[in-house]
């Protein structure tokens, strides 16, 4: 009989052993069982004790070691033959035969004012000096020398053609477009020698200096002829239209000067008009009046071409 419950309890302990899953926890090592079958069989409890558990990590974290290279695989033959302690004596190059060393830059003779002027205008040009000492002209700026602006940009010289310039306005535009508004600035700029020669124009540009030299060609490319007598007015009266602007042009005696306002007294002034009265009757849109005035100056014609034209001589104009 004690045989047997023996090898019971060996049994369960082994099956209980062989159910539990394997886990980083271990089991204490106090047996599941009693030894003694009859503790089963007994009537008297005995109170169940939980299992402990303990969790088991290895000591020391493990470490990837690098790959070293062998010893036998590095030359060291050429720090054999040196000395860490030795000094070292640099021996220069010998120069080669005739060689002339050349002077320092305070050893020579001091530079005359001549030199100094002559080696200047060579760089700068002779515009900068206002006088020349290689025969250059003054009043001519060297092509070799380029004024830059911000960000590198070059600046166009103004034309030297005789003609004034004069900005009547300067407006921001936009243009809707599919991402957005597009800003622009538009120009409008009279050109003149006031000696008779005068064009308006008007150009667009992201910069309103770009603007301002765009809408300046674009007025040297209409320039227009006005009429005039001794008297610097005009020879007759003419009205002219552009668009819903119409503008009305009257000659005036001497000591009047220019009675008008707005783009027409701009126009008239560059064009070297003295005495004349000129009035803006609808529209008071600079560009339109400013174009408007040049469309009343072309219908004017002297007498002389008139009394050419008709093949009768000038005093028989006002009979």
């Amino acid at each position: 009989m004690a045989a047997s419950a023996t090898a019971l309890s060996s049994f369960l302990s082994f099956s209980i052993r062989k159910s539990l899953p394997t886990s980083p926890f271990k089991l204490s090592p106090e047996p599941l069982l009693p030894t003694n079958f009859c503790c089963l069989c007994s009537k008297t409890k005995r109170p169940k004790t939980p299992p402990t558990f303990s969790q088991s990590f290895p000591s020391k974290p493990l470490k990837f070691k690098p790959s070293q290279a062998k010893s036998n695989d590095i030359d060291t033959t050429f720090f054999d033959e040196i000395n860490p302690e030795e000094e070292i004596n640099f021996e220069p190059v010998e120069p080669p035969e005739g060689y002339v060393p050349p002077p320092a830059f305070d050893e020579g003779l001091p530079e005359t004012e001549e030199e100094i002027a002559a080696a200047y205008e060579e760089i700068y040009g002779p515009a900068y000096s206002g006088f020349t000492v290689l025969g250059n002209n003054i009043y001519v700026m060297d092509s070799k020398v380029k004024k830059t602006s911000a960000f590198g940009k070059t600046k166009k010289e103004k034309i030297r053609d005789g003609l004034e310039e004069r900005v009547v306005q300067v407006r921001r535009v936009t243009k809707v477009v599919k991402g957005g508004k597009q800003l622009h600035f538009r120009a409008i700029v009279v050109v003149g020698d006031k000696q008779g020669q005068v064009g308006v124009g008007v150009g667009k540009a992201k910069e309103v200096i770009g603007a301002v030299q765009k809408s300046a060609t674009n007025a040297r490319r209409n320039l227009i002829t006005v009429p005039m007598t001794k008297y610097k007015t005009f020879p007759h009266r003419s009205d002219g239209d552009y668009g819903a602007a119409k503008v009305m042009l009257r000659p005036a005696s001497p000591g009047t000067g220019v009675i008008a306002g707005g783009a027409v007294r701009i126009v008239l002034e560059m064009a070297g008009v003295e005495n004349a009265l000129g009035k803006q009757i609808r529209s008071k849109n600079a560009l339109n009046n400013a174009r408007a005035t040049v469309v009343a100056v072309q219908k004017m014609r002297q007498f002389s071409d008139v009394a050419r034209q008709r093949g009768i001589p000038m005093e028989e104009l006002w009979k």
